[in-house]
């Protein structure tokens, strides 16, 4: 699961922001603050993967928080949630590493997009080592600001299809069973299966067959990452 921390002053406006979250699969809610404060109390019980964060804080500005939060070793990524748009807010915002920038209101389809276009960020860059070439480093920041991102068959999600490429990734170059994917995302043998053939359909991964001495073969799968987002 992808632990979200929703940092909002306004109780009304980050009970609605934690609703948001919880609608959407893969993602839960692993805490609320409602100052830097308890935002940073919070981080220190228990590190997230991703921050919901208002600018505007009754202890100080959103921005120096983040300045806080990075000095003290979390690197968990930002998304600015805020009525402010002043634009020197916004260069200010990406110099020091926020990875979306929401102006309020918004609605439960804009945070979505912006997540699950993060999560396919986040997908793209997933297990280290070197980029193939420049076209994986444009295709990976290209999804954080993609408009219209692509559509997974029904039944999918974002976040298990993050997992199930992170655990492909990180693999040996031989590859993994469905099985042992399984075990690594988390998820059912039937579900990984599923989630490894869209992988295969879609140019993202390659299966080979794996014989042994008696029945049939397994199946092995490898990342490919050739297919473009």
């Amino acid at each position: 699961m992808i632990k979200v921390l929703v940092v909002e002053d306004d109780p009304i406006a980050a009970d609605a922001h934690r609703l948001y979250v919880e609608r959407l699969p893969g993602f839960e809610v692993a805490g609320v603050a409602h100052s830097g404060a308890a935002a940073l109390r919070l981080l220190d019980r228990q590190p997230v993967d991703l921050i919901l964060l208002d600018l505007h804080l009754p202890d100080g500005h959103g921005l120096r928080l983040l300045q806080r939060i990075r000095a003290c070793g979390h690197t968990a990524d930002v998304v600015a949630v805020t009525s402010a748009r002043d634009l020197g807010v916004v260069r200010q915002a990406v110099s020091v590493g926020v990875v979306q920038y929401l102006i309020k209101p918004f609605t439960f389809p804009s945070l979505r997009d912006r997540l699950e276009a993060w999560v396919r960020y986040r997908t793209e860059l997933a297990g280290g080592g070197e980029a193939a070439g420049q076209d994986e480093v444009d295709r990976a920041l290209a999804v954080l600001r993609s408009p219209a991102p692509p559509v997974l068959p029904k039944g999918l999600s974002a976040p298990t299809l993050g997992a199930i490429t992170t655990a492909l990734r990180q693999a040996s170059p031989d590859g993994l069973s469905a099985n042992a994917v399984a075990q690594a995302a988390g998820v059912s043998r039937i579900t990984a299966r599923r989630y490894l053939e869209h992988l295969v359909e879609s140019g993202r991964a390659v299966r080979s067959p794996q014989y042994g001495q008696v029945g049939r073969p397994e199946l092995l799968y490898r990342w490919s990452g050739s297919a473009p987002s």
